[in-house]
């Protein structure tokens, strides 16, 4: 339910669709999908501190994408839609790809 309401938000700000519902939603996908990322890089926290972790690193991660927008004067509102997606894709590529090569060496040294 959570993934579909953050991809509808971003679909909202996207498209620049006029519905009473693009703010939250939107705003919902920039805390979900950096804090999901991290979240998952956290694996081995506690639950209550990798939430709070999480959260912290996502609002972190829309700050710095809107310093770093207002910095260079190239502030929009897609851009930084697609600036956080990047990023939060980039971060979870890089655990799955950590985790795969774990992986991979586990099964090569058992041989």
């Amino acid at each position: 339910m959570a993934v579909a309401v953050a991809g509808v938000g971003a679909v909202l700000a996207l498209t620049d669709a006029d519905s009473s519902l693009r703010g939250p939603f939107t705003l919902f996908f920039l805390l979900a999908a950096p804090g999901a990322a991290i979240g998952v890089a956290l694996r081995g926290l506690d639950p209550f501190a990798r939430t709070v972790v999480s959260v912290a690193g996502a609002i972190a991660v829309d700050l710095l994408v809107a310093q770093g927008m207002l910095a260079v004067h190239r502030w929009s509102v897609r851009g930084g839609i697609v600036a956080v997606t990047a990023i939060s894709s980039l971060v979870l590529l890089l655990v799955v790809a950590r985790r795969l090569h774990n992986r991979m060496g586990k099964i090569r040294s058992s041989r």
